[in-house]
């Protein structure tokens, strides 16, 4: 791209927690340009963003937007400098509509009362710019799926007037669709001068996308060069310090009794008459467009959402699922899509959060508990997973998201679930830890455990599962099995309940 004038300009930056996050880290920014980070977890990428953001102080370093000191003491003030943000963390408030989340801080008032017919107005034209035209911008927020939260995010972005737009992992709940959509907003903005921090793990959206690549680790930047001019394979030896082992190929697994069958599952309009089963030691992965019903399903299985039909069965038997006590008695554990909200207990340990579910083995006599026993364990499972973390006593907000994820992996190991049920395991892991979810996964299968994961990553889902169902609009649309599935079948299954009309099922 032609050389333009530094919009930001990050020289040597600082920040520290209980660790050092960020050293000496320098960066540029130039004005109508894409520039990506990337970097393993803990790496230092979202600590940065928080910082240009107003969200956390930097510890040392300079800033300056257009030649112009940099350091917003919130959010807000950030915002009034043209650096919007939209974190990888979901901000939305749910109790509020959809509507007042976009234009939280720019409610369209007089005489002191919100006026409601200018705010839907300018939520329904925002949401249109991201593919939600059609959702009532009256819709209590709290009441969306995560994919959905996360293109409110984005409108509530892409409405302001902004110099610096930084974008940390914003495709993680988005289908290919929908990521399109996103990149031609990306385009108009960078066209009108807008500069783009692009935090991400997904290299082939990098490439598409950005006109520079700085590669961070261990809070500092290590290398920055021009898309065009470095491949993945590069970026990723930079970012993990060495060579990552070849991925194996798919494996044949012994397909083994029938460990859950669910028949007729529906839950709302969310869920329709949804049937499958899933063996022993088998992958089976749930493909689909965001609000398909992947989400609500396997919610419906846990016992998280309320079904109003519908019956399961474990090895065999009926079992009445109707919280998530009942599921895991059942020996059915879920890794919820939102680890922030549903999946975490962010301010305590990750020893706390290993042995949740497993406490009473730990429970001795006069109501105490043996910590020592349950450092043990999480320590094994630290090192088993290779979580990156001070000591299994720090607190689980303190990790990388994708850390984050694998202590919620850890506590259904320690549970040892016969049945696990996995919404985007991969989402905000980085490409090395990637790998080891991939071998996790295949692992427990080998074990005999029984798997079902949902992704929004076809690619993923192709390379790992041993059969593939297919959801749109609350039903599954098709089945396929590796020699049966392509990209383009199931892109058509995904779309077939907004086409109305029938695609052809590939049963296994």
């Amino acid at each position: 791209m032609a050389e333009a004038a530094h919009l930001l300009q990050v020289t040597r930056l600082q920040k520290s927690y209980n660790v050092p996050v960020l050293l000496d880290f320098s960066f540029s920014l130039r004005s109508g340009e894409v520039h990506a980070l990337v970097g393993s977890n803990g790496a230092g990428k979202s600590t940065f963003a928080k910082i240009l953001c107003g969200l956390t102080p930097a510890d040392g370093g300079e800033i300056r937007l257009a030649g112009l000191p940099h350091a917003p003491a919130s959010k807000r003030a950030a915002e009034h400098a043209g650096v919007i943000m939209v974190l990888q963390e979901l901000n939305v408030i749910g109790t509020l509509s959809v509507a007042e989340n976009i234009f939280l801080n720019r409610l369209p008032c007089r005489a002191g009362f919100v006026q409601r017919s200018r705010l839907h107005e300018s939520a329904r034209a925002a949401l249109a710019r991201v593919g939600l035209g059609d959702l009532d911008p009256a819709t209590p927020a709290g009441a969306l799926g995560v994919g959905h939260q996360q293109l409110v995010e984005l409108a509530g972005a892409l409405s302001r007037n902004c110099r610096v737009l930084i974008l940390d992992e914003p495709t993680a709940a988005l289908t290919d669709p929908e990521i399109e959509r996103l990149f031609g907003h990306l385009r108009k903005l960078r066209q009108e001068g807008v500069g783009i921090i692009y935090v991400s793990h997904r290299m082939d959206e990098i490439k598409r996308i950005a006109d520079r690549i700085t590669v961070m680790r261990d809070g500092r930047a290590v290398a920055t060069h021009l898309s065009v001019d470095v491949t993945p394979d590069c970026l990723v030896r930079e970012m993990v310090g060495h060579e990552l082992p070849e991925r194996g190929g798919l494996s044949e697994r012994p397909a083994g009794p029938v460990a859950l069958s669910v028949r007729n599952l529906s839950a709302g309009d969310q869920v329709r008459d949804v049937s499958f089963t899933l063996r022993q030691g088998e992958i089976l992965g749930i493909a689909g467009l965001i609000g398909s019903g992947r989400t609500e399903t396997l919610r419906a299985i846990f016992g998280a959402d309320v079904k109003s039909g519908g019956e399961t069965f474990v090895d065999g038997k009926a079992v009445k699922i109707l919280c998530p006590t009942d599921a895991l008695l059942a020996g059915i554990g879920l890794m919820p899509e939102d680890r922030k909200q549903d999946g975490l207990l962010m301010p305590q340990s990750i020893r706390v959060n290993t042995t949740l579910n497993t406490l009473v083995r730990y429970a001795r006599a006069g109501g105490w508990l043996d910590t020592g026993a349950e450092e043990r364990t999480t320590e094994a499972y630290r090192q088993r997973l290779q979580i990156s973390c001070n000591s299994v006593e720090q607190a689980v907000g303190e990790l990388s998201g994708g850390n984050q994820q694998k202590v919620v992996v850890a506590r259904w190991l320690a549970r040892d679930c016969r049945i696990l049920l996995f919404d985007e395991p991969t989402r905000g892991i980085d490409v090395a830890a990637k790998q080891t979810m991939y071998e996790l996964l295949r692992e427990l299968a080998g074990e005999g455990k029984a798997v079902l994961v949902v992704s929004s990553e076809l690619e993923e889902l192709m390379s790992l599962c041993d059969r593939l169902l297919v959801m749109s609009q609350g039903c599954i649309s098709a089945e396929f099995t590796p020699g049966e599935w392509t990209q383009e079948k199931i892109t058509r299954a995904a779309f077939s309940g907004h086409l109305d009309r029938k695609v052809e099922s590939h049963p296994s």
